[in-house]
């Protein structure tokens, strides 16, 4: 049996981006590894941990496309669910995100809004189905 554990997300600097995650969106650290290349919040039943771009590259020997946020996101995003998804994309902004998509009501009657993280990461902002 395989079970969906938790997702890296490579970035610059983890504590940077830790620092926004938790300021943008109230998660809490719950590990930071002594050499600050690799981290993990705190947010359920999935991990979401962070490397540095140098451990990913001693990890992928032939490379990888670093997120950059003066390039188009790459074509993946981290979503969250949130009650009140224009306080949290505020929450975001305010904390340094990159405004995409204003909270927006979808014909199914979702609410999903979408900003851009530090390191050009994609996010989701998002009422439950």
């Amino acid at each position: 049996m395989v079970k969906f554990s938790y997702t890296i997300l490579y970035v610059k600097n983890v504590v940077q981006a830790i620092e926004f995650y938790e300021n943008a969106f109230g998660l809490e650290c719950r590990f930071l590894h002594e050499s600050k290349d690799y981290a993990e919040l705190e947010t359920g039943g999935t991990t979401l941990a962070f490397a540095t771009n140098d451990l990913a590259k001693s990890n992928l020997p032939d490379g990888f496309l670093e997120n950059d946020r003066d390039r188009p996101p790459a074509g993946i995003e981290v979503g969250f669910v949130a009650d009140d998804v224009s306080a949290v994309y505020e929450s975001a902004i305010e904390a340094g995100a990159l405004a995409l998509v204003k909270p927006k009501v979808k014909p199914w009657g979702q609410t999903v809004a979408y900003v851009r993280d530090l390191d050009g990461i994609l996010i989701e902002i998002c009422t439950s189905m």
